[in-house]
């Protein structure tokens, strides 16, 4: 049987139990006959061909930790026993501890201390420390051992079959529901197949209106990648079936031994007392299904050019065409010279503002509206709240301020204490339980490699360590998606294609649910429909010039998910990657929109990933463009949904800089990315200033770098950033009332304690300045709006809300991750109030707003404007600025904030104190290489 450790159980505003409730009858019938483990009965292992010993060049120089634990699979009993004890299994949640203990601990940090963070991510297992051994459905080919430390499955295999065979098995025993649900996600099912819940509506409406695809497209992107990548193509089919194989012998072996999930118990698809029920196998097309889920989540950049257009229509009208234009583009910040970059030194000129724009489709004023997903609503999803649903997950689909977080800190040698790059980087993923990344070490012909890996995916270690050196992706965001005007005839489903008027395609499917005892939302169902065109999914209709048209969405990763296996292939491949030129080539075979980081020994380097699109001469990508030969991608196919991209060496990329530093920030100058907010502060500074200060002292270590991490992730970025220069308006001249007084000096003693966002202690649930993190969370959006809509008016400020949220506290929700996922300060108006300010101030600012806003450029209406806001903020009590939600009481601060997992299946966790930082993380320093 599985131990099973105790937890600090939450209240029941703290965690609400993603199983639902379960009366105690029901408990004593289920609990009496089996108590059976989530993982398989352990039998003793056949013999087997040894495995070589596997070089490690690592020595105790790698550590990794993912939250809340290795082990997210729970049996039915497992599941009822938390609810009713606080009782979960050993691994479900024994890294939340370490995790947040960071956020208190890091002050104090040591070389001989980080262990009591991270874990060790060595190569193997000791014998003392190996907590079972598994041949996977009796296999000799391959391997399971899991450690005691944290029950992570280490899988090595004498043939490449039998390796993936143990990958598959490994990631079914640890996320087999979790895998399940989003294989449904993909595919726009999950409100029938796990219930009607409002979130998870949301997840479906969300991602199958970015990839509503057919089981024919599902499958012709696995015919493709096996039939155009030679060698390495065939063998990543090979892999990925064998992978497979590994996941249905272990739905096999639940099955009949009756330790599967219990979540298939509570949803009804399984019966626990007769064994009724089927749980269905996985087969290659849902690889697909959970690629386009992952794909559109992290690394899909582009997108928001109808809201772009919106914008500038709304500009030109205020101000007129010129000015208006002008107006626009310095909110828009392209290419923002006081920008925080990735890459120092060098100009990778991409996706920027025509000198001679031609091809644009602007809407006619008032005339957008967004094309429908769902018709014919029944039962609990005709309602007012389901609509609200559904706008949001519009919203959140079509966008450009995607929430790509993760981030990364890399050094060199040159600059180390041991003369050995150091590197702390990892994917901010949200926080969810069982997390949606999955740990596990493999081993085998052709793949030497530990790290995290996304379930169902985890064919391949997708961002970890090999043999000699470590890698590791932040979201880059540059724009690979653009929107074309087609112009409608006959009627709103046919279009103008090449003079030709065709028909669109219409792909739907009916969802319908029932009452659970996972998920008691009443009995509905609805209709999700999507319009294809040659130019992609519609997404919107309005009319140009009086012309009929709907607005398309093309990324060049659609109908190309699967593309970026051969890359994530090549960096296990211990044959391939042999040194930051060949990383850098396996990078090159990822479509995916991501910065690629890379450490060894001795050298460092970066690359983005991602097929940019040659655009054709003139082409605007910031704004809608007409569906015309003349404006379409260079050499693009619609059949294949293929164009000519740019080479490898017009992405950024680098070797051996002094540092990195990436937290989703401006790639380099020139490269302008998709989404709006690249500009003179960015929570990119919250990391570039303390590394650089690192590097202009040297002796960087291992523990120096995790704590300017760390300490990072806790700071607010108005705070540091930007609240000086505001108290320093607000001291230009006298300070008349004492409520603005008092409220001055609570906010300049927190800038001069750090302006982090800290608890007084560890598990004090209360934080340092209180009152003055409070009184902030309240000013901001009071004086974004105070300080710009008199200048904008009312129409065009809203319309620049819509392209960039003024404001993104801890708390905000991330679409689908949700709220309380840690991931804070990405976007925000926070350069726009810095420049204006500085402006006002008299100093110098290199790509200035195009007109004066705070007090119309006036320092004493401005401190004016200030006053009167911060006055109205610090009457505001903590119940008013944390009004509470389903997690947590109104004028809870410390809840308000807190990294909440989110319930995916059964076991639930209690929040921990807020911490900015990537849900997988590495601390990486290699002493020798091969």
């Amino acid at each position: 049987m599985t131990r099973h450790t105790p937890r600090t159980a939450p209240s029941r505003r703290t965690a609400r139990r993603g199983a639902g409730l379960v009366t105690g009858a029901l408990l004593c019938a289920l609990l009496t006959p089996v108590f059976p483990s989530a993982a398989a009965p352990e039998a003793p292992a056949p013999a087997a061909p040894a495995a070589a010993a596997v070089p490690d060049h690592c020595g105790d120089g790698c550590s990794d930790i993912l939250p809340p634990g290795a082990d997210g699979t729970a049996t039915l009993a497992e599941i009822l026993l938390d609810q009713t004890t606080g009782l979960i299994p050993a691994h479900s949640g024994d890294q939340l501890g370490p995790y947040a203990d960071l956020a208190t601990g890091y002050p104090e940090l040591t070389a001989s201390t980080i262990d009591d963070f991270f874990n060790d991510a060595s190569f193997g297992v000791p014998a003392d420390q190996v907590a079972s051994t598994k041949r996977p459905a009796g296999r000799t080919d391959v391997t399971i051992v899991r450690d005691k430390a944290t029950g992570v499955p280490h899988i090595t295999g004498t043939t490449r079959y039998g390796t993936e065979f143990g990958a598959g098995y490994a990631a079914a025993e640890d996320r087999l529901w979790l895998m399940d649900v989003f294989r449904h996600v993909g595919r726009g099912q999950l409100t029938s197949f796990a219930g009607g819940a409002p979130g998870n509506q949301a997840l479906e409406q969300e991602f199958w209106r970015s990839a509503p695809y057919t089981e024919a497209e599902l499958k012709a992107q696995i015919d493709r990648v096996a039939a155009e990548n030679g060698e390495r193509g065939r063998q990543a089919l090979a892999d990925a079936q064998a992978y497979l194989d590994g996941i249905n012998a272990y739905i096999d072996a639940a099955d009949r031994g009756r330790y599967f999930p219990g979540e298939y118990v509570l949803t009804g698809h399984k019966d626990p007392l007769l064994n009724l029920g089927k749980i269905e196998r996985f087969q290659l097309t849902d690889l697909v299904a959970l690629a386009s889920v992952i794909g559109a989540l992290f690394g899909s950049g582009g997108g928001g050019e109808v809201e772009n257009a919106l914008s500038l229509l709304a500009a030109q009208s205020r101000y007129g065409v010129e000015e208006g234009t002008r107006v626009w583009e310095s909110f828009r910040q392209r290419d923002d010279p006081e920008a925080a970059v990735t890459v120092r030194g060098a100009r990778f000129p991409y996706a920027g503002r025509p000198a001679d724009p031609r091809g644009a489709a602007l809407p006619d004023p008032g005339s957008v509206t967004r094309e429908p997903l769902v018709h014919n609503r029944t039962g609990s999803a005709a309602t007012t709240a389901a609509d609200a649903v559904t706008e949001a997950a519009a919203k959140a689909a079509v966008g450009s301020a995607r929430r790509g977080m993760s981030n990364a800190l890399v050094v060199s040698g040159e600059h180390t204490a041991s003369g050995h790059p150091v590197a702390v980087f990892g994917p901010q993923t949200g926080y969810f339980a069982p997390q949606l990344l999955l740990l596990q070490e493999i081993q085998g012909p052709g793949i030497s490699a530990r790290g995290a890996s996304f379930a169902g995916l985890s064919m391949y270690v997708q961002l970890g360590r090999g043999q000699d050196y470590a890698w590791s992706a932040t979201t880059s965001a540059q724009d690979i998606t653009d929107t074309y005007a087609v112009e409608l005839c006959q009627d709103d489903h046919h279009y103008l294609y090449r003079g030709e008027c065709v028909a669109m395609e219409k792909v739907e499917h009916t969802n319908s649910w029932k009452p659970t005892v996972a998920d008691s939302t009443p009995r509905g169902s609805y209709t999700m429909r999507a319009w294809l065109t040659r130019y992609g999914p519609v997404e919107y209709r309005a009319t140009v010039g009086g012309k009929k048209v709907a607005y398309t969405s093309l990324r060049s990763s659609y109908r190309h998910e699967v593309d970026s296996i051969i890359g994530f292939q090549m960096l296990n491949d211990p044959g391939h990657v042999t040194g930051p030129e060949t990383f850098q080539e396996a990078t090159r075979h990822i479509n995916f929109t991501f910065n690629w980081f890379y450490a060894d020994s001795e050298r460092t380097a970066y690359y983005n990933s991602g097929d940019n699109p040659v655009r054709a001469a003139g082409v605007d990508p910031d704004f809608p463009a007409w569906a015309d030969p003349r404006y379409e991608w260079r050499d693009w196919d619609p059949s294949d949904n293929r164009a000519d991209y740019t080479p490898p060496a017009q992405h950024p990329q680098s070797l051996d800089q002094d540092y990195y530093i990436s937290w989703n920030n401006k790639l380099a100058h020139g490269y302008t990315v998709a989404s709006w907010g690249s500009g003179s502060v960015h929570r990119g500074d919250l990391l570039d200033d303390r590394v650089a200060a690192l590097v202009e002292d040297g002796n960087v270590t291992r523990a120096s770098l995790t704590r300017a991490m760390a300490e990072a992730g806790l700071a607010d970025l108005r705070a540091e950033q930007v609240l000086p220069r505001l108290l320093r308006v607000l001291r230009s001249g006298p300070a008349d009332d004492p409520a603005v007084a008092d409220a001055v000096d609570r906010l300049s003693a927190w800038v001069q304690d750090g302006a982090l966002r800290t608890e007084t202690s560890r598990g004090s649930k209360r934080y340092a300045h209180a009152d003055a993190v409070r009184i902030l969370d309240a000013w901001w959006p009071l004086l974004v709006e105070a300080q710009f809509t008199p200048g904008l008016g009312e129409e065009l400020y809203d319309a620049f809300t819509a392209n960039l949220p003024i404001d993104e506290p801890p708390g905000a929700s991330h679409g689908p991750t949700g709220g309380h996922a840690g991931s804070a300060f990405q976007y925000g108006w926070w350069s726009h109030v810095d420049k204006d300010l500085r402006a006002v101030l008299g100093e110098e600012v290199r790509g200035g707003l195009a007109r004066p806003y705070c007090g119309a450029g006036d320092l004493a209406d401005c401190r004016e404007v200030l006053a009167r806001t911060l006055k109205e903020a610090a009457g505001r009590t903590a119940a008013q600025v944390y009004p509470g939600d389903e997690h947590c009481d109104a004028g809870d601060q410390w809840c308000a904030d807190a990294v909440i997992h989110r319930a995916l299946g059964g076991i639930t966790h209690a929040p921990i104190s807020w911490q900015n930082r990537p849900t997988y993380q590495q601390v990486v320093e290699f002493r020798s290489h091969r």
